[in-house]
């Protein structure tokens, strides 16, 4: 059977593979804007990416965006008014359903007559009750309170009451608890005393954690488990947890209430298990776990959906897990850590494929490290790898070369062609000598010309067509980046940090045999090892631009290739403001004629090793125009004023043509 695919538009379900070379090109900007590993990875974990087969990788900014949206929805969605309309409602339909069986018991009094002691009873108690109704309170909390010590002639009315009665006290306890049936429903007496000890204990439990002693948990949970439901808590602090988010969710309904409500319910919580000793156990736990709860949220829900009390309570839990979730995710963005994120939360809230893109980004790091991207170091952090270094350096060069592409830069004239060299796809006729790389097709076409169309074809000498060759130079570079603190100030160095990466990518990938050399210079000048230069920051506590010292140790440098052609790639921004004096830097500015002379004394000396200096200049001032003609006069080299958007393509055209040696024909 013939293997059938099906194609769809891209809907973020699909799953596209990505690797860990696309994750070191995502990070490969940032590393070289701010030169640190980590930063970059942090940065990548808050941002997501995009992956370049298709689609896009969350970060933690596009979660967190999507909790507060949730948070909005909910808040749209509810109105806490319905809480009390919710307890009127049935208060009404308890009354209404006590009134009914009054006017029956009094229509059956009436019926049966006066002289019938039992209806008669039935009518005192019925009219009894019925005044009673009558005098019942309008708000809420005083009409339970009073329907509390009422005798109800209706059984239904009796059990619905109970059952609102009933749900109070489950949410008073839910104050505390999660999971707490098996404590409220149908509390004996027995019951009452029961969940006395266990309040008790559990008091005498917190007194010894803050003691710094034992809290014999197990023994405690050995003789109250069965009271916490069917998943109980496996610790003290996973039950001070349950406790807090609980107390946090129940005062957070008591902040979102007007201050109206928020008596009501108070009041119709009051005495609600009527036993004080239960209820003092009640405080003191309040009281003792308050250090726990953090400043309680107020939500302001303007939505129209009903909800009735325990439906609030749950509500208020799940906008305060959001509220932990968006916490845990800013704390991990400023870490760069996803450790402290509760995975299994965020799966309950916002769904598998959230929690999906969070263990693909934890992925990462170590996806990096098997690849030989990235290794630990002794600082418990990561550090690149010289093959990290390389996939920067390849970025780098890439988006250099796709700026020429668009740009139409570099399309210079072509090298004169000599005998020897790499092959080109230019031909020329054999001569006696030249390297017998022999074009076929324009060969035999050349003998048919001749001889005109017919088989065999004979060839003779004169026939044939060679390749042409252009020879490549083996050249020796030392590229001097300026650090002193102005090409920061000015956007200059990331591009002259991305240009060095670059063309240390292109002279080891495409051009072997030459060296290259990194000189960093601000008041003095030090050699850059390749692996470094992802790292290399601008010197913001040093000033001075020693040009003098970066040519010294260029020189020192460059003595070491004897054959080739030499070459000084120099990017700066400015005018050299400092020179060594017995091997200590002299900073002045404006520049003072001993750092000039001296400046001048090191190109010299330069030019008679026949080393060339070729400046990159990103400043154009009159006075720096000046020097750097200078500069040239002396060494012969050129100068190019550009900007840091540019600087990348006119190095790189720059170095790909010199490399072409101009021989014979």
């Amino acid at each position: 059977m013939p293997r059938r695919h099906r194609y769809s538009a891209w809907d973020g379900s699909q799953n596209i593979p990505w690797d860990a070379e696309d994750v070191m090109k995502a990070l490969a900007d940032d590393i070289i804007e701010y030169g640190d590993l980590r930063w970059a990875m942090r940065n990548l974990m808050s941002h997501g990416m995009q992956i370049p087969q298709g689609g896009y990788q969350q970060g933690l900014r596009d979660m967190i965006r999507r909790l507060k949206e949730q948070k909005q929805r909910q808040l749209k969605r509810f109105n806490l008014d319905s809480i009390f309309e919710s307890f009127r409602e049935r208060l009404d339909e308890i009354i209404d359903m006590e009134r009914q069986q009054i006017e029956e018991w009094k229509q059956r009094a009436a019926e049966a007559g006066p002289d019938n002691f039992s209806d008669s009873l039935l009518k005192d108690i019925a009219e009894r009750n019925e005044k009673a109704l009558d005098e019942l309170p309008e708000d809420i909390p005083s009409q339970i309170k009073a329907l509390e010590s009422f005798e109800f002639i209706n059984t239904d009315a009796q059990k619905k009451f109970l059952e609102l009665l009933n749900e109070l006290k489950k949410a008073m306890t839910n104050t505390f608890f999660q999971d707490i049936e098996n404590m409220v429903n149908n509390l004996s007496d027995g019951d009452i005393e029961r969940m006395k000890d266990m309040l008790k204990a559990l008091n005498d439990m917190l007194v010894k954690q803050i003691a710094g002693e034992d809290p014999e948990f197990d023994k405690f949970m050995e003789e109250f488990g069965d009271m916490f439901g069917d998943n109980p808590p496996q610790s003290l602090d996973e039950l001070l947890e349950q406790m807090r988010q609980q107390m946090a969710a129940a005062q957070s309904l008591m902040n979102s209430m007007s201050p109206e409500q928020r008596q009501a319910l108070q009041e119709m919580f009051a005495g609600r298990f009527g036993d004080p000793e239960l209820e003092a156990e009640m405080a003191k736990l309040a009281k003792e776990l308050d250090f726990l709860t953090p400043d309680s949220q107020r939500y302001r829900f303007n939505g129209e959906e009903s909800l009735d009390l325990e439906a609030a309570m749950q509500v208020m839990r799940e906008m305060h897990e959001m509220d932990d979730l968006i916490g845990q995710m800013q704390d991990a963005e400023r870490r760069g850590d996803l450790d402290g994120i509760n995975k299994d939360l965020l799966r309950d809230v916002l769904g598998d494929e959230e929690a999906d893109q969070l263990e693909e980004l934890e992925k990462l790091m170590k996806m990096l490290e098997d690849a030989g991207y990235v290794r630990p170091n002794d600082d418990n952090g990561w550090e690149l790898t010289p093959r990290g270094s390389r996939v920067i350096g390849q970025k780098a060069l890439g988006e250099i070369y796709q700026r020429l592409k668009r740009q139409s830069l570099g399309n210079h004239a072509i090298p004169e062609e000599g005998r020897f060299g790499e092959r080109i796809e230019q031909t020329k006729p054999y001569e006696f000598g030249d390297p017998f790389h022999l074009h076929m097709p324009k060969t035999l076409r050349n003998a048919i010309d001749r001889n005109g169309p017919g088989a065999p074809v004979q060839l003779k000498p004169e026939d044939f067509e060679i390749y042409r060759s252009e020879q490549i130079t083996s050249t020796a570079t030392a590229m001097l980046v300026d650090l002193s603190w102005s090409m920061a100030l000015r956007g200059s160095f990331q591009a002259a940090k991305k240009v060095a990466l670059a063309l240390h990518n292109l002279i080891t990938s495409q051009y072997p045999k030459d060296s290259f050399y990194i000189i960093g210079f601000a008041a003095y000048a030090k050699e850059l090892k390749a692996h470094d230069l992802p790292y290399l920051q601008w010197d913001e506590y040093v000033l001075g631009t020693n040009m003098q010292h970066a040519l010294l140790l260029a020189e020192k440098l460059l003595a070491k290739h004897p054959a080739g052609s030499k070459q000084i790639i120099m990017i700066s921004d400015g005018e050299p403001t400092a020179h060594l004096e017995n091997g200590q830097a002299m900073f002045a500015y404006p520049p003072t004629p001993q750092t000039i002379r001296a400046t001048f004394r090191a190109v010299k000396r330069c030019t008679t090793k026949g080393i060339a200096i070729n400046t990159f200049m990103l400043e154009s001032s009159e006075y720096l125009r000046a020097f750097m003609q200078e500069v040239a006069r002396i060494n012969g080299g050129r100068v190019f004023y550009t900007s840091p958007d540019q600087l990348g393509e006119y190095i790189l055209v720059d170095y790909v043509e010199n490399k072409r040696k101009k021989l014979g024909r």
